[in-house]
Parts: structure tokens; sequence; C-alpha cells
């Protein structure tokens, strides 16, 4: 066999090769780096994991931003000081001195008394009593909630604390419906709800409005969260709907058609749960800013032109202005009585306390001092809170009232047969009048007080934001609770409720719509409640309801 060389062809040598391979043709790409001959020429360098970042995991991520937006949220909306109550004797003296309607709690022994004392043979004069003394004792009951979840509140941050306010608020309404459920009243359950619902959608948020026009000529709120607040209602009450229409669409005849409007309760209740659920992840989480008074497309608010004061907020005003004018000089003379203001020095100055536990600067209470209007610089000064307990006491109130609420609404329930059964008052005013206003008396208080202040925002979300946890909250709650329990709870209310329930809603979407409000607005929704309660009075009542 010829070698290469014998047949003429010559070998080119490595080093040949190695100069071939850096020549360079037309339309090559130019390289300057030496050509590398090794067989570790496509390996892996070693080291180049370690110079590289490796990718973060996406869990990992999510779990961190969870951890920041959680972190965000349970940051206090403005600084904290110490807490005025440090012992259980101060924590109990604050509890008691928190509002003359304490004094209505000792209608709570009257009442126990009473239903242990008749509850073997009772007639109606005794279940009226019974009624009317467990009633005013819910009241004080609620204000106890409502002050502990306000001190819960100032702890968190303001999306969080709304929603605090209007869970913590719902309390009342759901032991009382879990207690009617469990008695089998499936009518008051339904209207006790739905009762709730117009209460806060026309009775406190229509409050809020005019107590709130009577100081701004308008007040503004963000347009995106309203509106999403709006169809989130929306959606709610087309799951009412829903089986009316079908209860009504189908063959009333028809023995399974009971079955099937339980089954498509079931069915809507589940997912209103989830809608719930996606609700709080977008409020809390991913966009928590819409829901915030920092927000920059809420409107701003705008205060009356001079000389154009609404006239209750004149009259207003003039006793503000008197009663801020001994502050002004105490303070102008540098001798604030240790009565009104505690003086503390820190590292960056003088901090004035005031008696009501809010802490300001020196220089801010100067300026505050020089601004034309004396009850908005007040509030202006306030910028710290000392909460009045501290959180064991706060959590021990909680479950004390919550426990006691709870045997005090089971007496109430218990009482409504023999209460109605005169005729004298049909068992829907009770159910959609009576039981939601003192149920949601404490969120009538916090609502209004904060809109005068301004905080409009925080006005919705107890008022807005109460609706939308019963809707699609508590009420599937209550229908998934009877499903468990083996209650024939669904969806199917009575129709007179539900289309009253619908164009109220539909009033306040239109209300809302363009993000501001006037004190007008707010009449306009009152007087449509105190029409429907007017109805409800003479209302007969059409419960489609299936019996226990």
């Amino acid at each position: 066999m010829n070698s290469p060389k014998d047949i003429g062809h010559d070998v080119p040598s490595s080093e040949t090769r190695t100069s071939l391979s850096k020549r360079h043709f037309p339309g090559d790409p130019v390289y300057t780096g030496s050509a590398d001959t090794s067989p570790a020429l496509n390996s892996p360098d070693p080291t180049d994991t370690q110079r590289r970042p490796r990718p973060k995991s996406t869990i990992g991520n999510i779990a961190k931003r969870m951890s920041t937006v959680i972190e965000e949220n349970l940051k206090p909306a403005k600084p904290l000081g110490p807490s005025r109550a440090k012992g259980v004797i101060q924590g109990i003296k604050a509890i008691i001195c928190m509002s003359w309607l304490n004094l209505l709690l000792f209608c709570i022994p009257v009442a126990w008394a009473l239903h242990f004392i008749w509850q073997n043979d009772t007639t109606s004069t005794q279940d009226t009593i019974i009624f009317v003394f467990s009633f005013l004792s819910i009241i004080p009951l609620a204000k106890l909630l409502a002050f502990a979840t306000d001190e819960l509140s100032c702890r968190v941050g303001q999306t969080l604390a709304g929603l605090l306010n209007a869970t913590l608020g719902n309390a009342v309404e759901l032991i009382v419906a879990i207690i009617a459920l469990a008695k089998c009243e499936l009518q008051v359950v339904q209207s006790s709800l739905v009762g709730s619902i117009l209460s806060n959608l026309l009775l406190v948020l229509g409050m809020c409005f005019f107590a709130g026009g009577t100081r701004f000529s308008e007040q503004g709120f963000g347009v995106s969260a309203t509106q999403l607040n709006s169809s989130l209602l929306t959606i709610s009450v087309i799951a009412v709907l829903l089986p009316a229409a079908f209860h009504f669409a189908a063959n009333n005849t028809d023995p399974t058609e009971t079955k099937d409007i339980l089954s498509v309760s079931h069915g809507a209740a589940i997912i209103l749960l989830f809608i719930y659920g996606s609700y709080l992840v977008f409020q809390l989480f991913s966009h928590k800013d819409l829901y915030s008074d920092d927000n920059p497309e809420n409107f701003k608010s705008t205060k009356y032109a001079p000389g154009k004061h609404f006239p209750i907020n004149m009259h207003l005003r003039r006793r503000t202005t008197v009663a801020a004018e001994p502050k002004r000089d105490d303070l102008e003379m540098g001798s604030v009585s240790r009565s009104q203001t505690r003086t503390s020095n820190q590292a960056n100055g003088t901090v004035l306390t005031s008696q009501d536990g809010h802490t300001a600067s020196a220089d801010e209470s100067t300026a505050a001092l020089q601004h034309p209007d004396p009850e908005q610089a007040a509030e202006e000064v306030e910028e710290v809170e000392e909460p009045m307990l501290t959180i064991p006491m706060t959590i021990g109130l909680l479950a004390v009232v919550t426990v006691i609420v709870a045997v005090t609404a089971e007496f109430l329930v218990s009482s409504i047969d023999g209460l109605t059964s005169t005729g004298n008052i049909s068992k829907e005013f009770v159910s959609l009048v009576l039981l939601p206003i003192v149920g949601n008396a404490a969120e009538h208080v916090t609502a209004v007080t904060v809109s005068v202040k301004d905080k409009i925002d925080l006005s919705l979300g107890v008022a807005v934001g109460s609706s939308i946890q019963i809707a699609l909250f508590v009420i599937p709650f209550i229908v998934t609770l009877g499903w468990i329990m083996g209650k024939p709870l669904s969806l199917l209310f009575d129709p007179y409720e539900s289309i009253v329930l619908f164009l109220s809603v539909l009033i306040v979407n239109y209300t809302v719509a363009d993000g501001r409000s006037n004190w007008l607005e707010g009449a306009v929704l009152m007087s449509l409640y105190v029409m429907l309660a007017v109805t409800f009075w003479y209302y007969p009542g059409d419960s489609l309801v299936s019996q226990c």
C-alpha cells in the first residue's frame, strides 16, 4: 500500500494547519483571538458556575414578596406610643370608662336571668321583655367589639385596619346568623343578612357622606377601588338573583326543584368564597396601593368657600374655635398644664403628648396654632397614637365579648317568635331593620367619625367593605355551613328582598361612580333606607325557603 507521499499528496503539518485556521476570507467574521486546538475546547469551565449568579427560585421570590407585603400591612399607619394601661386594673378601668353605652351592660344579667326564669313556659309578653333587654345588651357589646378592633387597627396598616373593622364589625351578624341557623330560623338568617347589607350601603354610607359633607363641599376617594367594589357587589347580587330566576322559570310542581336549587346554591356559595379569597389577595398583596390614601388617583377633598359653609358646620366651627382659644393661649405662653398635655424631651427636641394619646413635635404645634382652621390644625398635630390597652388585654376583651354576644344573641333569637306572634310587629321588620341596626351600631359610629376627619376611604372600607364581606363571605359561609349541618338553607331569598337589594346596589354604584361625594348624596341614601324601613314594617313576607 502506497503512502500519501508516494502518490504526490502533501499532508500539511500541524503548524501549517494552525496558520491556515488564522486566515480570514471575505465575509468571515473577524476573530482576534488565537485558535485553540486543545481537546477541552467545548468542555465547560468548572469555575463558570461560581462566577455566574444562580437564578432565584420563583417560589422563593413569591414568598419573599409576600413576606414584604405582610410586613407593610402590619406596619402601623402612624407611630405608636406606649400603651396607657400598663396593668390589668388600668385596662379594666379603661374599658369601663370607654363609653357611656357601657351603662347598658347592666341589661345583660337581666336578660340572662329572665331567660332562665321563663324558659320553660313563656308568653308573648315575656318574650317581648326578653327581646328588649337582649336587644339593649347587644348595643354596648358591639361597642366593645369596635373598641377592641380599634385597638388592633392602630397597630397595623390602613388597608388591614379597614379589613379588621369590616371583619370584626360583622361578628355580631355572623353569630346571630349561626345561632338562627342552628335553631332552623332560616327566614331570620336570610333577612338579617340582607338587612345588614342594606344598612351598610344605605344608612351607614349615607350618614358618612352627609356628615363629611357638613364640613367639606366634596370629598374624593379612589375610583378604581370603588369600581371594583361595585363589581363585587353586583356579582353577589347576581348570585342571589339566579336561584330566584331559576325558581320562577322552572316548573313549580317539579318535586326535584328544591333539591336542584340547593345544589345551585351550594355551587354558587363555593364560587363566591373563592372570589372573596381572590379579593383579599388583591386588596392586601397585589394591588394594596389602590386602597391607600396616598394613591395619586384619589380625588382631593374641597372645603367650602368662605361664607358658604354648611349651616350645621358653621355652628360647629364657632364652637370649635371658642373651645380652641384657651389651648392656643396656653401654648403661646408656654405654660401647658399637666391636665391637658404632657411634655417629654427626646433627642430631636420637645414632644407634646396630648391627653387623648396623640403626640406632635413642638414645631408642628406652633405651625398648627397659626392655621386658620383650628379644628383642622388639631388633626394635623395628631401624629402619634397611644393604644389604650396592651395586646393581651385586647385579645382577651375580644374573646370575652364574643362569648357574651353569642349567649345573648341566642336568647335574642329565641324570643323573636314570641315577639312577632302578636302581629304588632313582623318578623321581616325585626330581621331586616332592628337586628342589622344593633349589629352595625359600632360600625356606624366609626365610619361617621372618620368621614368628618376627611378619611372617606376608611369610611368606604368600613361601609362598602362590610357589605362585600357579608355578600361574598358571610352568606356563602352560612349556606355552606347549613349544607354541612343538613339544613336546607339556599340562596333563594324572598323575591321582594332580592329586588330591593338589587336596586340598592344599583343606586350605590351610580352614587360612587364619579369618585366624589357630598351631603346631598348622603341624604338621598338615608332617605331611601327610611322608605325601605317603612315598607318592611307593612310587608308580610313571602319566604321561599324550605322548612327544616
